[in-house]
């Protein structure tokens, strides 16, 4: 297997899926050991550096590639496995951003709210116990909350020459902040374009599902992950497989679109694998889903539809590439 290590220099950095050239051309197969800044380009290190005095729009959510995949042509499936998400520094960072988040007047939802005062947190990461600390800034409560690493962005170049900003979930992936985007995980995404053109980046040292206040424990990160190429038809919406699940990411507003989106591939998905007509499949999805928030704050937001594998006895997933995956990891 060949193995390609990247650090990105500030300079790297991708801003936007699509219109971005590659940093490197990889072969299908390869290995990826890859560092991520965090969402703010780590300009908020103490509880006294605020947001709106700190970061420079569009310059957030910086990613790192995009990367090139050899043989990649639009309508495949580009496959992409995590095999590991470490934390780069020994503290992650969330804070309250003017009107951002789910709870607080936006510039889409415009109400004559004030917007909520800026704050900003640092949760130290203890390695050993595996947590990062949260610590209240107006009382005396302090709780250890468990390690949970995942990417909040992975995605590949847009259809039709299309550049969209690292803060957008659609149907190239992008911002999805779904925790399902752990170790562990396999990611289906649709090629749009030559070589995929795919960026992973926005960790999160854990994250609630919704992201309620709009940003998690955001922190570097150290991601290897296994690119591979499937020359079968790409889904229409971004697919994730782990041991216990088979998901759908669907993206979009208002959110009741966001859950259709991917309950509608979900009945695609179940129909392909079982040989199911449409309202077999979508019976059969109606008893067994569950369906968590991925986030309800981006420019778009996500919702997660997830069936149990337990319950899909017999069924063959893209030629059972999680599983040829996992064993190589």
């Amino acid at each position: 297997m060949d193995v390609l290590e990247f650090t990105p220099e500030p300079d790297d950095y991708a801003w936007t899926f699509g219109g971005v050239p590659p940093v490197r051309r990889i072969k299908p197969g390869t290995m990826l050991r890859l560092w991520t800044e965090d969402a703010y380009c780590g300009r908020l290190r103490s509880t006294t550096d605020l947001a709106g005095a700190s970061l420079q729009m569009p310059f957030v959510n910086p990613q790192t590639g995009p990367f090139y995949v050899e043989g990649a042509e639009p309508g495949d499936t580009l496959v992409l496995h995590l095999v590991e998400l470490t934390p780069a520094r020994s503290w992650g960072v969330s804070a309250t951003i003017p009107y951002f988040g789910g709870l607080t007047s936006t510039d889409r939802t415009a109400t004559l709210q004030d917007p909520l005062p800026e704050r900003t947190w640092i949760y130290e990461v203890d390695s050993d116990k595996q947590t990062v600390g949260f610590q209240a800034q107006a009382s005396e409560l302090e709780i250890a909350l468990p390690l949970e690493p995942m990417l909040g962005t992975v995605g590949v170049a847009p259809a039709a020459g299309e550049a969209r900003s690292a803060l957008v979930p659609e149907m190239f992936g992008g911002n999805m902040d779904t925790p399902e985007m752990r170790a562990g995980a396999t990611c289906y995404l649709k090629v749009n374009v030559d070589g995929a053109l795919f960026s992973v980046g926005d960790g999160h040292y854990r994250q609630g599902e919704g992201e309620s206040c709009g940003t998690a424990v955001e922190g570097a990160m150290n991601v290897v992950m296994i690119v591979e190429l499937l020359k079968t038809a790409g889904p229409v919406w971004p697919r994730i497989e782990n041991d216990e699940y088979l998901a759908v990411v669907g993206s979009g507003r208002p959110l009741e679109d966001a859950w259709r989106a991917g309950q509608v591939d979900m009945v695609h998905w179940l129909g392909d694998l079982y040989g199911l007509d449409k309202l077999d499949a979508y019976q059969l999805l109606s008893q067994v889903s569950e369906v968590p928030l991925a986030n309800v704050v981006d420019v778009n937001y996500s919702v997660v539809t997830k069936i149990p594998k337990r319950l899909l006895p017999g069924a063959t997933v893209y030629g059972g590439i999680h599983q040829h995956l996992r064993s190589l990891s």
